[in-house]
């Protein structure tokens, strides 16, 4: 990934939308043909020897030209015909924000798979479903997985769609009209460079694309951000139901020798922030004076490497840490457990509606007996088979039946054969 956003590489491609241009302007019989073969075998450029200029011109693509003339002599003047520096500029920057996309792909699809592995070995691994951090009902560590495996294929899809926008270029002059160049000569350098030509532009491709690239990075940050928080609370000491891998000679602590912290977690949290704010940046970029100004282009000089490069390393690090995760299904069924019971009152509610009590009478028989066991400590099923309105209802039996883990479970499979 980081390759991708070197200035050799740039400043590669700014050559190559140079040649295309000419080769097609060759075919259009408006420059010689043999200027063309005299670019393209002696044209090159050295990136020290364009910062020096840059120095002096105070331009970027007029160093780059200046510094490429040096080497191909007066053919040189064939170069750059009817073009504007946001052609060159905008159009190779969409080369590389597709060949991030591509690769932040390939990482995702990884991530995918370590995920669904993971899914598939934990399908039946139950453990206490939380929501406002309370215990609710029993799911399986599997399902949870397979809900974090729905998003990152959700974040492929949208991947591939902000790859498709962002991969088109224009060579269509100083506001977008072709008045200086025609537009068969962007056909001719967008197919060279595998990309669309826009169908219109002023003097920049929009920057909405753009926001859209770094609005679906800031998405998967978030994801992974998601499932980053998960692993923090389930590492929490007084649950401890997975763990990042802690290696031996690692050290958790400066002061306290036994910590084993989530870091890789927290560091994944953290850089989300950096993919949000980057994302919002690119938001900013899409109001432009008029047909262009510069405003745009400090900040993607910015947020263009840093997210793609973020968002690689982000997913190659969290398929690591799943690779690694150690799960602890016995701590998983202890904290099952831990209510002693209280994880089934919504099936002793409709076990009492369907023998015929009213919802709010049922509702208000069920909760009593909860909220004793919360305050006392009494185990939950007990208090129910003592209670006299709840008996004119179920029988011990019936009531016991409500607490049946493998029907509350009943439906995990039919959720995953539509996942997977």
């Amino acid at each position: 990934m980081a390759a991708v956003w070197e200035p050799e590489r740039k400043f590669q491609i700014w050559l190559e939308i140079e040649i295309a241009a000419c080769e097609a302007l060759a075919k259009r019989k408006e420059i010689p043909a043999s200027a063309v073969d005299r670019i393209k075998k002696s044209a090159k450029f050295d990136v020290a020897r364009i910062d020096e200029i840059e120095k002096e011109v105070k331009h970027d693509v007029i160093a780059f030209l200046t510094c490429v003339a040096e080497s191909v002599g007066e053919p040189s003047r064939y170069m750059h015909l009817g073009l504007t520096s946001s052609d060159v500029v905008d159009t190779a920057f969409a080369v590389q924000l597709r060949d991030s996309a591509t690769l932040v792909l390939q990482e995702l699809g990884r991530l995918r798979a370590a995920v669904k592995k993971m899914a598939l070995r934990h399908k039946n691994t139950p453990m206490i479903g939380r929501s406002h951090g309370i215990h609710a009902e029993p799911i399986t560590f599997g399902l949870k997985l397979a809900n974090w495996y729905a998003e990152l294929g959700r974040n492929e899809e949208r991947l591939a769609r902000a790859r498709e926008t962002i991969s088109v270029g224009q060579i269509s002059g100083a506001v977008g009209t072709f008045s200086s160049v025609d537009p068969g000569v962007e056909a001719h350098v967008c197919k060279k460079l595998g990309l669309k030509p826009a169908p219109v532009s002023s003097q920049i491709i929009q920057r909405d694309r753009h926001a859209e690239y770094f609005t679906v990075l800031a998405i998967l940050a978030g994801s992974i951000e998601k499932i980053a928080t998960e692993i923090r609370h389930l590492q929490r000491t007084e649950v401890l139901e997975a763990e990042e891998f802690f290696a031996g000679g690692q050290k958790g602590s400066s002061a306290m020798p036994h910590k084993r912290n989530p870091v890789v977690s927290e560091q994944m949290c953290g850089l989300a922030r950096l993919a949000r704010g980057n994302a919002l940046a690119a938001l900013e970029n899409i109001a432009l004076w008029h047909e262009r100004d510069i405003s745009h282009s400090s900040v993607e000089r910015v947020i263009g490497p840093d997210s793609s490069i973020l968002l690689h390393y982000m997913t190659r690090k969290m398929t690591r840490l799943l690779d690694q995760l150690t799960i602890y299904p016995d701590n998983m069924k202890e904290n099952l457990e831990k209510t002693r019971g209280l994880i089934y009152s919504q099936n002793v509610l409709l076990a009492l509606a369907r023998k015929g009590a009213l919802r709010e009478d049922a509702y208000r028989m069920v909760q009593r007996n909860a909220m004793e066991a919360w305050r006392s400590g009494a185990d939950f099923l007990s208090l129910l088979k003592q209670d006299g309105e709840i008996k004119s209802y179920l029988s011990g039996k019936e009531l016991e039946k409500a607490f049946n883990l493998k029907t509350q479970l009943k439906n995990i499979d039919r959720i995953f054969s539509r996942v997977f």
